[in-house]
């Protein structure tokens, strides 16, 4: 009765956001809310499942936005960036793509698609070309890239923290299969968007007429954020060593910022998408129910039941049931899900060889290996599968919005189910090839 009710006030809930009938935020407190009251999980459970270090992630990285777009500085970079590619459209998105890809493998999504986001709204304003595209092609590159390290996604720092594996493991495996799927859509999209790409003589000329300097509205404000700015930078990279969580530093960075810059505190509450916080809060309890009353759980256990020990299969099943179930319910509560299994299933093999304690180390990591790889692989690209299948995507929404500028659930869906389809059908050749095409398992 539990699982039932949970499943179908998830279904509601996600039926009411999809249609856009109903203000999504709204939807998704309210259903998180009747997940509470009607005692399906204990108040105290679901406040643990809200990732707090999202949620100060992202406070701290909206109001270091919002005091350094009040310079100009976002400006000033939107036109020097149109002016050095001639304002050619193809040479701007493939730029923008694969700098989102490069710094969301080394600071993490979210935070690059709220230092971006900004600037690719305000280059396809001058360059008078379509927005949506671009922004949603960048919530998908942030995912892409993000996948690349340990650091990159959240998905990616969880499966670490139950492997043992480290970050050059990470780059080493799972860098080569993002390269082949970043270059692959990246060739689609020149070659299947033209429309999207096409600028006006008129807007090429204004580019190289104007004078980015211009733009530049508060330099001593903007000296003293870039200070702070850097302070972040460097917390980011080096935070891990000293056990601090990249939300705590974006939070900190923020306030200091505002004291440093002399904005106001009220002003500076104001540049944060506190509607983007709640639905976010709203999506967490909603799905970390779905995880208390053993949904994942149930779904993980049939499917080892089902596949058995055929390791390239079960490796295959986990990276596509992850991909999936990730657009679906978010990456973050699946890779949680999915963790114990995949650390059951290890024993589980080498039980009829006299277990894992017996066996070669080897051969132990050439059978674990491959499926923290593909669990890694499903959960990060598969959040590029719906709007709500990563924290990225929702903000990069969200900012759009603000804008002036809608991506409904099924702009998105257009754009991130083939993108999704294709990184999963090129992982698993990846997957197969690397680990199993040349490998004798005994």
């Amino acid at each position: 009765m539990t699982l039932a009710l949970s499943l179908a006030i998830f279904a509601v809930t996600y039926g009411l956001i999809v249609s856009e009938k109903v203000d999504r935020t709204a939807a998704a407190i309210l259903g998180a809310t009747a997940m509470v009251m009607l005692h399906l999980i204990p108040h105290s459970v679901a406040l643990e499942h809200v990732d707090l270090d999202v949620m100060f992630l992202l406070t701290g990285m909206m109001i270091v936005v919002g005091i350094l777009s009040e310079t100009g500085l976002f400006e000033w970079v939107a036109i020097f960036i149109a002016r050095r590619a001639q304002g050619n459209a193809l040479i701007i998105l493939i730029g923008l793509l694969t700098a989102t890809a490069v710094l969301s493998a080394f600071l993490d999504n979210v935070t690059t698609v709220v230092l971006i986001a900004p600037i690719t709204i305000l280059l396809t304003q001058i360059l008078d070309i379509p927005t949506i595209p671009f922004l949603v092609l960048q919530a998908l590159f942030s995912n892409i890239g993000g996948t690349a390290t340990l650091i990159g996604d959240p998905p990616n720092i969880l499966i670490a923290s139950k492997s043992g594996l480290n970050f050059n493991q990470f780059i080493f495996h799972l860098l080569p299969a993002v390269l082949l799927v970043m270059w692959t859509v990246l060739i689609f999209i020149a070659f299947t968007q033209k429309n999207l790409l096409r600028t006006t003589p008129a807007a090429r000329l204004r580019i190289m007429q104007a004078h980015p300097e211009l733009a530049i509205t508060d330099p001593v404000r903007l000296k003293r954020g870039l200070a702070v700015f850097a302070l972040i930078i460097f917390g980011f990279c080096v935070g891990h060593y000293f056990h601090i969580e990249p939300g705590i530093v974006a939070l900190a960075g923020g306030f200091l910022m505002l004291v440093v810059c002399g904005a106001g505190i009220h002003g500076a509450m104001e540049k944060v998408e506190w509607e983007t916080i709640f639905f976010l809060i709203g999506l967490f309890i909603l799905v970390g129910t779905l995880e208390h009353v053993g949904v994942f759980a149930i779904l993980g256990d049939v499917m080892f039941r089902t596949i058995g020990h055929n390791l390239p299969l079960l490796a295959v099943s986990i990276l596509w049931i992850s991909g999936v179930l990730s657009a679906v319910f978010g990456n973050i509560p699946v890779v949680i899900a999915f963790l114990p299994l995949v650390k059951a299933i290890i024993p589980a093999y080498f039980a009829p060889l006299g277990g894992v304690e017996n066996a070669d180390p080897l051969l132990v990591s050439s059978v674990a290996d491959p499926l923290w790889w593909s669990l890694a692989l499903g959960s990060c690209l598969g959040g590029n599968g719906t709007l709500f299948g990563a924290a990225a995507n929702v903000v990069v929404a969200q900012i759009a919005k603000k804008n002036g500028y809608h991506i409904s659930f099924l702009t998105y869906l257009r754009y991130g189910l083939p993108v999704t389809i294709a990184s999963l059908c090129i992982c698993t050749v990846y997957v197969y090839l690397r680990y199993f095409a040349f490998v004798r398992f005994s």
